[in-house]
């Protein structure tokens, strides 16, 4: 790694963190790419908010690789005790919103990208993607632009995980529930409880266990996250709303879940949305054991990203660390991008 690129990668950090890109909201830092790889002589493209490049290179015959990590981030919650949107570097930690998730990914690989961008002898093709939406999973992000991108063989995904390689990633599915009973006055005891129709099936949520478990995912697991009923105090509701979050690991699909859930619960279940499905590499491919080859360690990731969205192969590693993102007083440390640089370039080298 040249010091040039771990220089240019913190200084876009910096730039990025000082712009609010909160998703749906990222039009400002897709143009700071779309500028600065312009300025670097990379010729660049954009589709609404996601900003994409080409190895100058290209050769349509050759394999492609997808270099991808997003550029939108979640709102500052509200224990931040710095300025969300001021990149202070304090003992070798560069605060910021976005700094961690994923803004320390997307400029690492974006510096590994600019590091093969001229080489005439790569064996794949390279294409840098930064992607808005990623933290809604919305329909404007990668989603949107993979028909844009060509004929792609395998993707890198940029997120913080310490460089290590998340070789699985599991699902999301989302189910919003309602219990529905009768209205009445609850002085006269009369009416059917929504509520308590709602307890006995959150009851089932909290209890039942999938008989599958994954060896790098571990169990489904299934948590109410919201609830919601009632008018006043004196009126028995007759609905009672609640929210299922359930990650799924690879021996069950969103449909399978889905009907098991209607088979044992007493509550109308609609499913928001069943594109987010658990994902994951083979052990064997190139992009794995290339990884393997310089050290790094497979793991499967319990957190969804824009991997769950790729109809090929991908591999989610990044610098930074997960159980840093969306935490108040965000950061990354300098090393880290370093490392991140580093590790990415080592990484193609094994495979480019």
């Amino acid at each position: 790694m040249t010091k040039e690129l771990y220089t240019v990668a913190a200084q876009l950090l910096k730039a990025l963190i000082a712009i609010p890109s909160f998703s749906r909201e990222e039009q400002s830092t897709a143009g700071l790419l779309y500028n600065f790889l312009q300025k670097k002589g990379v010729a660049a493209h954009r589709l609404i908010n996601n900003v994409w490049a080409t190895n100058k290179h290209y050769d349509a015959a050759k394999p492609t690789l997808l270099l991808n990590s997003h550029h939108d981030t979640v709102k500052p919650n509200a224990a931040y005790t710095r300025e969300p949107f001021k990149p202070d570097l304090e003992d070798g930690k560069l605060y910021g919103l976005g700094s961690n998730d994923a803004g320390g990914c997307l400029v690492s690989l974006l510096a590994a990208f600019l590091h093969f961008y001229n080489r005439t002898d790569l064996q794949y093709n390279l294409v840098f993607a930064a992607t808005a939406e990623e933290e809604i999973s919305g329909p404007n992000g990668l989603e949107m632009l993979i028909p844009s991108l060509g004929n792609i063989t395998a993707a890198i995904v940029g997120e913080p995980t310490e460089m290590q390689m998340a070789v699985a990633e599991k699902g999301l599915l989302v189910l919003d529930c309602t219990a529905r009973g009768v209205a009445g006055h609850a002085a006269r005891h009369i009416g059917e409880n929504a509520i308590y129709k709602a307890m006995k099936s959150i009851e089932w949520f909290s209890t039942y266990h999938f008989p599958e478990e994954s060896a790098m995912l571990g169990p489904v697991v299934m948590t109410v996250t919201t609830i919601s009923a009632g008018t006043q105090h004196n009126v028995v509701p007759a609905a009672c709303n609640f929210t299922v979050d359930i990650r799924l690991n690879e021996h069950y699909d969103h449909q399978q879940v889905i009907e098991l859930v209607r088979k044992h619960v007493d509550c109308d279940v609609a499913p928001r949305s069943t594109r987010l499905k658990p994902s994951s590499i083979n052990m064997d491919h190139d992009l794995v054991k290339a990884g393997t080859a310089i050290g790094l360690k497979a793991f499967g990731s319990y957190t969804l990203s824009d991997m769950a969205l790729m109809p090929f192969p991908a591999l989610k590693i990044g610098p930074g660390n997960t159980l840093r993102s969306h935490m108040a007083d965000e950061f990354i440390y300098l090393h880290e991008l370093e490392q991140g640089v580093d590790i990415y370039i080592k990484l193609l080298n094994q495979l480019l």
